[in-house]
Parts: structure tokens; C-alpha cells; sequence
């Protein structure tokens, strides 16, 4: 019994010392081997913290400390974690498409989901308030990212420009191009035209490219698009569809942008 109560004062101690130091993530493993107990003991440890919500796992042996102002929460901000995580799972990663979007102020289609984009495969992540979901993007390495600022560190962000290709990428696995259309309105006043074609250099489909340059081009900052614009006219690339999942037949021809317009587009700005 005397034991059982040192370990468990000692884990809470250990819990402690971490928070103090601004770390609000542990791995299991990690811990056990530090806090030098056997995995029984360590592992009904963690059940009673579990409980009394002062830790909770998020993914199989990665946990979160949470702080008593996060506690009726039961889980913390993605933000504070995100990076961590994704070490843990020695995958690259970026906070993408409406995620991204919000942290440059385009909030009108906020999503109540954090996206993230890495080049492996993984469940979405459900935990009490906050949802995870990964989209997978090869060559991940080549996109644009900013370094960004959170409560306990620093975060991946794709750019503006990298932001707004990645939503034509995923537009009918992330939002559609209605939505689309409206995070443009306010994204574009981020988007830098250079930086634009040398993303869509990178990102190496045109498609993407023009289906966005189309978009962007019915917002406020269609300006933006003529570098854009000669690019694509280099590329030559074959007329697609701007929605690819829809019939092409009787729809209009824009040659500017190369692309079928074979459904109608709408924001809500």
C-alpha cells in the first residue's frame, strides 16, 4: 500500500514538474522508463489521472497533461500538441486548407475540424471537444510552410498561396468550391502573385492552378492571377473540368484558364 501511494504521488510530482516547464504532452514509454516503475503500477497510475481528467491520451501512448482552465474541456487546443504529435509519429506535417486559412484571418468558413496534411495514412483523431482529420499529400516536403508561434512551441502552416492550391487539391474531400470560393474572398489578401506561381511550380499540376486562378479571379483580388494566368498558358495544359466529379456536356469554355465551367459557383461574401 505504502508503495502504491509513492508512486502515485510520485507520477503526480512528476506531472507537475512538466506542466511547470510549459510541456503539456508525455509519451508513455518515456515516462515509464524516467519514473523507473514496473507497468502494472505505472499503467493503474495512469487510469486514476485518466479519471480525474488530469491526463487524457489522444493517440496510443501519447497523453496530454491538462492544466485545471482545460480541464472542463477534458483535452487541450490542438495547437498546443499538434507538433508533438506528429514527431511522435515521425511523420512531416502542416496545419493546411481551413485551418491554415483561419490563421490568416480567412475565418468566414471556419472548420470545427483541425486539418492537417502529412504524407502517411491516419485515423482521424477524437477526443472529447476537438477532431483531427489527416489528408494525405505526397512529396509533402516541397510545399511552402510558415513556422508559427503557439502556447508551447512552434507549428507548421502552409502559405496563403499553398493554402488556396491545397483547397482545390481537396475540394470534395475538405470543402467544396462554394466554400472555396468564399475563403478565397479573404484569403487573397495574403496571396502574393510571385510566390503563387512559384507554388504551383512546386506543386507540379495545373489543374489546381487553374481551377484556383478561375476562383480567385471572381474575388476582389483577381488582379493577383496575371502571373498566374501566363504560367499556365506556358504549361499548355489539356481543357479540364472545374468540377471533376460532374458530366462536362453543354457546360462553357473558358480559354483563359483552359477549364470546363460545368457547374455555377457562388461565395458568401
Amino acid at each position: 500500500m505504502n508503495d502504491i501511494k509513492l508512486r502515485k504521488h510520485k507520477l503526480s510530482d512528476w506531472l507537475d514538474n512538466r506542466q511547470a516547464r510549459g510541456i503539456y504532452n508525455f509519451i508513455r514509454e518515456e515516462a515509464l522508463k524516467e519514473l523507473e516503475m514496473s507497468k502494472v503500477s505505472f499503467d493503474r497510475a495512469l487510469g486514476r489521472f485518466s479519471k480525474k481528467k488530469r491526463i487524457v491520451s489522444v493517440f496510443k501512448g501519447f497523453y496530454l497533461i491538462i492544466p485545471i482552465e482545460y480541464k472542463s474541456w477534458g483535452v487541450l487546443p490542438v495547437d498546443w500538441f499538434i507538433s508533438d504529435l506528429m514527431t511522435y509519429l515521425k511523420q512531416p506535417y502542416y496545419a493546411g486548407l481551413l485551418t491554415a486559412a483561419d490563421y490568416y484571418g480567412a475565418s468566414h468558413q471556419k472548420s470545427q475540424v483541425y486539418q492537417v496534411v502529412t504524407d502517411k495514412a491516419l485515423r482521424p483523431v477524437i477526443c472529447e471537444r476537438i477532431k483531427i482529420k489527416f489528408f494525405v499529400k505526397k512529396d509533402i516536403t516541397l510545399t511552402p510552410v510558415e513556422k508559427r508561434n503557439s502556447q508551447t512551441g512552434i507549428i507548421n502552416i502552409s502559405t496563403p498561396e499553398a493554402t488556396a492550391l491545397d483547397l482545390l487539391r481537396y475540394q470534395n474531400k475538405a470543402v467544396g468550391l462554394n466554400h472555396t470560393l468564399t475563403v478565397l474572398q479573404e484569403l487573397g489578401a495574403s496571396i502574393d502573385q510571385k510566390n503563387l506561381v512559384d507554388t504551383a511550380k512546386l506543386d507540379a499540376c495545373a489543374a489546381y492552378a487553374q481551377r484556383l486562378g478561375w476562383l480567385l479571379e471572381k474575388t476582389e483580388y483577381g488582379a493577383k492571377t496575371s502571373q498566374l494566368a501566363e504560367w499556365v498558358k506556358k504549361q499548355n495544359p489539356v481543357f479540364t473540368k472545374l468540377d471533376p466529379k460532374l458530366p462536362m456536356k453543354g457546360t462553357e469554355k473558358n480559354d483563359r484558364w483552359r477549364l470546363w465551367i460545368n457547374t455555377a459557383v457562388e461565395g458568401d461574401l
